[in-house]
């Protein structure tokens, strides 16, 4: 009975020590940039489309900030590299015959609340760079590249 007890206390202690590593590894910092595509519509073409500019923004993203200490160090890489990042955009849609536009903005841009693997994030405004297509009436996809918490997929 008493290795039963222990082997239920271990069992317990061990998700609790899990669930509080993957927590906190889910926690955003105050000091955060986020990047956010916001597809036009929701059609395969458009999400199509969102994906293209977001694996590029990313890797860009990814490759300005992976070295920086500082969010003021990332704020200025990303403001220094804001036309870089539109000419980017710019030939992606360009290739694709891509005609509805798009809209870059880096400041505080605002982020409905998101459920991801049991975390909800909070709406509100945040630093971040945010690439609208079109209407914007689509799905999104956001991460943080400041502190580096994408995780490239390329």
């Amino acid at each position: 009975m008493k290795k039963i007890i222990i082997t239920f206390i271990l069992i317990i202690l061990t998700y609790v020590i899990i669930g509080n590593v993957i927590a906190k590894n889910d926690i955003i910092p105050d000091e955060a940039i986020r990047i956010r595509v916001i597809a036009n519509s929701n059609s395969e073409y458009d999400q199509e489309i969102k994906n293209k500019v977001r694996k590029t923004i990313e890797y860009d993203m990814y490759n300005l900030l992976k070295n920086i200490k500082g969010v003021e160090s990332a704020r200025n890489i990303i403001n220094n590299n804001l036309n870089n990042i539109e000419n980017e955009v710019k030939n992606i849609l360009e290739n694709e015959n891509y005609t509805l536009g798009y809209n870059i903005s880096f400041g505080d841009n605002y982020f409905p609340e998101k459920k991801y693997n049991g975390v909800t994030y909070k709406e509100g405004y945040y630093e971040s760079l945010v690439v609208t297509l079109g209407k914007g009436e689509g799905d999104n996809w956001w991460c943080v590249v400041y502190p580096p918490l994408c995780f490239l997929n390329n």
